[in-house]
């Protein structure tokens, strides 16, 4: 495994809830409010690696493998984004207690299943951050990805590299080691099929029933949304009038990992005037 990722998770408090026949996996850092993340498709906990630290100065941060991903268990029933957010809901009682309240942030699925967990849990989600989503029931341009299961050694990794291009990290400069570890590790371990909900309208649906406010961060040249990522934008407007957004320049769909700096300023800043506070 590769050493950065290896020493974020030594760091990490492990925790497991029940998830089906099995457990979902949560990982935690720092102390303070809760703020849970929740990853992207094919993805796991790694997908904020480069933001964890970051922000658990100001929180305790939840990172779990969604139900389906990673190390977590599949859920029950047919694996949508509800499915997942079931055993989430359940996890974050068990680990935080009756009387929670969180901020919850989702990227790309992980938005999605986010949206669900938001409308199960109601008020004591503080916030709701959707970062690169998708099921809005808008268009989505066509994408076609390198298949890579019967792929090993150099020709596995160089799919990755031409698929985290393709769709994830606008800059190839970004596609460094680590961001190859994390796609290597990540497809492995993929048994959830998540990109047939990408399409579909199942997020945009749940936020009619979500009660935290909203708020929305892209990358400018999001390959799942560009051009018309201020079309998404609308669509949360619309689901609340009082969304917070933000349009990161030059960074592609995986925002938080190509843009960290930038990301994690943004999204703390938003958090900061939720909780009417001054950001720092």
């Amino acid at each position: 495994m590769n050493d950065e990722i290896e020493e974020l998770d030594r760091r990490a408090t492990l925790r497991r809830t029940p998830c089906g026949e099995g457990e979902t996996v949560w990982r935690l850092w720092g102390e303070g409010m809760p703020l849970v993340l929740l990853h992207g498709g094919s993805g796991s906990w790694r997908h904020w690696l480069r933001n964890i630290l970051a922000l658990a100065r100001r929180y305790a941060v939840l990172a779990p493998d969604i139900p389906g991903l990673g190390e977590s268990a599949m859920p029950p029933g047919e694996g949508t984004p509800e499915d997942a957010a079931i055993p989430l809901a359940e996890g974050l009682v068990a680990l935080l207690g009756p009387a929670r309240r969180y901020h919850l942030c989702g990227f790309s699925f992980g938005a999605n299943v986010g949206g669900h967990l938001a409308a199960i849990e109601g008020a004591r989600v503080a916030s709701l951050t959707l970062v690169g989503a998708a099921s809005l029931g808008l268009p989505r341009p066509p994408l076609e990805l390198l298949k890579v299961r019967e792929k090993e050694g150099e020709a596995r990794m160089a799919a990755h590299r031409e698929n985290l291009a393709r769709l994830m990290i606008r800059d190839p400069a970004r596609i460094d080691a680590t961001a190859l570890a994390i796609q290597e590790w990540n497809t492995r371990h993929a048994r959830l099929r998540s990109r047939r909900f990408a399409s579909g309208a199942s997020l945009r649906d749940a936020l009619g029933r979500v009660r935290a406010p909203l708020n929305g961060i892209w990358g400018e040249f999001d390959a799942v949304a560009w051009p018309e990522v201020e079309a998404r934008l609308a669509v949360l407007r619309e689901a609340d009038p009082s969304l917070l957004e933000a349009v990161i320049p030059g960074a592609g769909h995986w925002v938080a990992y190509e843009a960290p700096e930038a990301f994690n300023a943004t999204l703390l800043a938003m958090l900061a005037r939720r909780e009417g506070r001054t950001a720092p």
